[in-house]
């Protein structure tokens, strides 16, 4: 058995480009970056504590309100105390 097919041809050495090719970084973050969010979420932290503790005052104000009203319920209507 002869071979009797041509020999396949020879793929050219691949020419690379002579300057250096670099990954490019991404998203390089600053340290304002890091102080940015950094205080925004301390200021959202400390404005829902504010809120909280003003609704927890309100809350205990009106609590006060409510204990010091009497309130009667059932009372026989009389028109002699209406007014």
């Amino acid at each position: 058995m002869t071979n009797s097919y041509p020999d396949p041809p020879v793929a050219p050495a691949p020419t690379w480009p002579k300057h250096k090719i670099t990954k490019a970084r991404n998203q390089v973050k600053s340290k304002f970056y890091y102080v940015f969010w950094g205080v925004a979420t301390t200021s959202v932290v400390l404005g829902q504590l504010y809120v909280g503790a003003g609704y927890r005052a309100y809350a205990g104000a009106l609590m006060r309100i409510f204990d010091s009203v009497e309130v009667e319920f059932n009372r026989g209507y009389s028109p002699k105390r209406f007014y």
